[in-house]
């Protein structure tokens, strides 16, 4: 029973798990041993670097300083050295255009020598600077298709690691992308100009308190969640290969509602799967945590470590690419989008966000007795300022036409910004309103199981809040609104700057009531009350799935930008662009640019899936239904003929025909749409996919689905949510 791809997918899981387990060979080295072993790490550099050249290398990374072309020269002999000494034939300067990915451009080690062999070199010239083609990568606006000159520039604070395949070794360098004027044309840039802008604005706050530290670091780890099914299953379904989530797909009996796959038992072939992912990211230094099952069935998690956010959001790119890499070697096809399945859970891609000093010390750690530690509380009330002034902003970070599948359902966070605090954070700046100061904090105590072999457990003060966007978890904001899909580099940059303006506040604040003569604890006091009496509108520790947190979010005058067209509009107000250019993150055009590439991907995001609908209920669902339709009239002919009747199989035959009928209704009516023209601006042209097609979609898909539930299994062209979800 079944379709052809369903066996085969049936038939490769079989073969695979009567395959002997995968050992681990004789001499491999430990976990500790591996970790980083393929990274040009500090380590590495220690061992094969001159003292001088080793200590303006660290100096650079530590304080952003520029590397001198001498002192490069060396650099790139020796990372050369090591790269050539683990096979590598071929280097790569690697970069995250605005596509939302990462490029690549290789090139050889090899040079001709005189006598017809060939050397081994590496200029510290070629290490620090790139040139690939920039023409056809977007830009916004920003440059012509002719102006193709583009240059990538080595980004130290990131090492380069080794990218082994079984075809070679290449050596990846981390850099950023900038046009021949200058220009930022990547995702890098502007995260790393905003990293310096959040460190110059909260050292101004720490020295008010007496810090000694030079440099904050924004850090951040961000999640993964996605789905696995059988590459079987994903080849036969051209919606996945092309949109990365299915397009038609009727609801199965069974669901994610029994939950008997959240954190159950992982697959033998997906942890194996999942095992060999961590070893290969382990060796390039990815300091991946955790693994689990996720809510929905066929979906998984996997989290790293907090680590730098420049280099975290490098390591996130290097996971994604290393999940999908590795998934064919087990007969698996990884789904990062943020809904491939319609009816059960999206993924997501959590944002957890901190700020630490350089000497170690984690900004946003309230400690054991938050309403005492005032600078805390100071960074503490600065990012909920933030949050409150810059929501839009925040909201326009995760818009994507994706992502508009699960904002807002009971899976994800709302489309309404807002942040959780916790009883006990709340309790104390609900002190500061009142009376200028906090002076007790909650504490969770001790809580007894019941059970006398089990230990007495310390209970948090406040409980966790998955409803909410931004949620405050003990020492750290975790951004849930991210989609699993897109590069964590935006949703950074955007809270980096609205933090930065913050701060930049804060610290003013507090400077000027200094010069007046005040106290420091006064000057905090008299801040802190104005901070949180103009921005406490956006703490909410309530159900933000509810109707009733739609309806209080509108009284306080909170936005709800339901679809990312809505929210697009947020990236052009005159107070976000101002931000960007005071702290010289982003110019106005380099700005805009982002705005003009976001409202262009949803548009072409939007049209592929709708030409593939066409495409689809054209060549696969209606031919299927045609022949289903021929066979059933088939057998109302033949009964008839034989003098008896069938009043069901009339009935149902007349129920077939008039839904092959509306679905073909339905494709001529979404072809129509998308032949008419659409002069005009891309924003008038994303409302009229949100208006007029999305829903025309809709409506296509329901008539496809509900012809699915009729047709036999075997005259089905596509896989189906049965076979794709729990089929493993």
């Amino acid at each position: 029973m079944g379709s052809p791809a369903s066996k085969d997918a049936i038939r490769s899981i079989t073969t695979w798990a009567t395959t002997p387990a995968q050992v681990r060979p004789a001499g491999q080295r430990k976990a500790t041993e591996e970790f980083g072993s393929l990274t040009f790490n500090e380590e590495v550099q220690r061992a094969r670097l001159p003292k001088d050249v080793y200590r303006s290398l660290r100096r650079a990374v530590a304080h952003g300083e520029s590397i001198e072309p001498n002192v490069a020269d060396i650099l790139a002999s020796a990372l050369k050295d090591w790269a050539v000494e683990h096979g590598a034939t071929h280097y790569t300067h690697w970069f995250q255009p605005l596509t939302g990915i990462t490029a690549e451009k290789h090139d050889s080690f090899l040079s001709p020598s005189a006598d017809g062999r060939a050397v081994a070199e590496f200029s510290g010239k070629e290490l620090v600077r790139g040139e690939p083609d920039a023409s056809s990568f977007p830009s916004g606006g920003m440059r012509s298709t002719f102006e193709a000159r583009g240059y990538t520039a080595w980004d130290p604070t990131s090492p380069p690691w080794l990218l082994e395949t079984g075809s070679g070794t290449t050596l990846v360098i981390p850099t950023a992308f900038v046009s021949w004027t200058g220009e930022a044309l990547d995702k890098k840039t502007p995260l790393l100009r905003s990293m310096e802008s959040l460190s110059k604005q909260a050292v101004r706050i720490l020295k008010l308190f007496g810090s000694k530290a030079a440099r904050v670091t924004a850090t951040c780890g961000p999640e993964q969640e996605y789905f696995l099914i059988d590459r079987q299953f994903y080849f036969n379904r051209p919606d996945l290969i092309n949109a990365g989530r299915t397009l038609f797909g009727a609801r199965p009996p069974k669901g994610q509602e029994m939950e008997d796959h959240y954190f159950g038992s992982i697959p033998d072939r997906v942890l194996a799967f999942m095992m060999e992912v961590e070893r290969e990211l382990n060796r390039v230094g990815v300091p991946l945590k955790t693994r689990h099952n996720e809510v929905a069935p066929g979906q998984f998690e996997v989290a790293p470590i907090f680590e730098n956010a420049n280099v975290a959001t490098d390591h996130q790119m290097m996971t994604m690419e290393m999940l999908r890499r590795i998934a064919p070697k087990y007969g698996l096809a990884c789904l990062m989008h943020e809904k491939p399945f319609a009816g059960v859970n999206g993924s997501g891609k959590h944002l957890n966000w901190s700020m630490s000093d350089e000497l170690g010390n984690n900004l946003l750690n309230p400690g054991d007795t938050p309403h005492e530690n005032i600078q805390f509380l100071v960074f503490c009330a600065a990012v909920i300022r933030a949050v409150n002034k810059f929501q839009g902003l925040l909201r326009f970070s995760i818009a994507s036409a994706g992502n508009d599948h699960r904002l807002g359902a009971n899976e994800a966070p709302p489309a309404i910004i807002s942040i959780f605090l916790g009883d006990q954070l709340t309790d104390i700046f609900q002190q500061v309103e009142k009376a200028g100061s906090a002076k007790t904090t909650k504490s969770g105590g001790i809580m007894d199981i019941g059970v006398a072999v089990l230990p007495k457990l310390p209970r948090d003060a406040g409980d966790r809040n998955r409803t909410s966007p931004f949620a405050f978890t003990g020492n750290k904001f975790e951004f849930r609104a991210v989609s699993s899909n897109q590069s964590i580099a935006l949703p950074n940059v955007v809270l980096n700057v609205a933090i930065t303006e913050s701060l930049d506040y804060c610290a003013t604040e507090l400077e000027k009531g200094l010069k007046e003569g005040k106290k420091l604890q006064a000057a905090v006091k008299q801040l802190l009350v104005k901070v949180v009496r103009e921005n406490k509108r956006i703490i909410f520790n309530g159900n933000g799935y509810s109707d009733e947190w739609q309806k209080e979010a509108a009284k306080r005058g909170l936005l709800n930008h339901r679809t990312s067209v809505d929210a697009y509009g947020e990236a052009m107000k005159p107070e976000v662009v101002a931000a960007f250019e005071k702290y010289g993150v982003l110019s106005e055009r380099e700005w805009h640019a982002r705005y003009e590439v976001a409202v262009e991907q949803y548009n072409k995001t939007i049209n592929v899936e709708a030409q593939l609908m066409v495409l689809m209920a054209n060549r696969y669902i209606l031919p299927a239904a045609y022949q289903f339709q021929g066979t059933l009239a088939g057998s109302v002919a033949a009964v008839k003929a034989a003098g008896a009747t069938s009043k069901e199989t009339r009935r149902a035959l007349d129920t077939l025909c008039e839904l092959v009928d509306e679905c073909k209704v339905r494709v001529d009516r979404l072809q129509g749409l998308l032949d008419q023209q659409h002069d005009g601006a891309a924003e008038k042209h994303a409302r009229f996919f949100r208006d007029k097609v999305i829903p025309a979609m809709e409506a296509l898909r329901e008539a496809a689905d509900s012809l699915e539930v009729i047709v036999p299994h075997d005259v089905w062209p596509l896989p189906t949510y049965r076979e794709m979800l729990f089929i493993k």
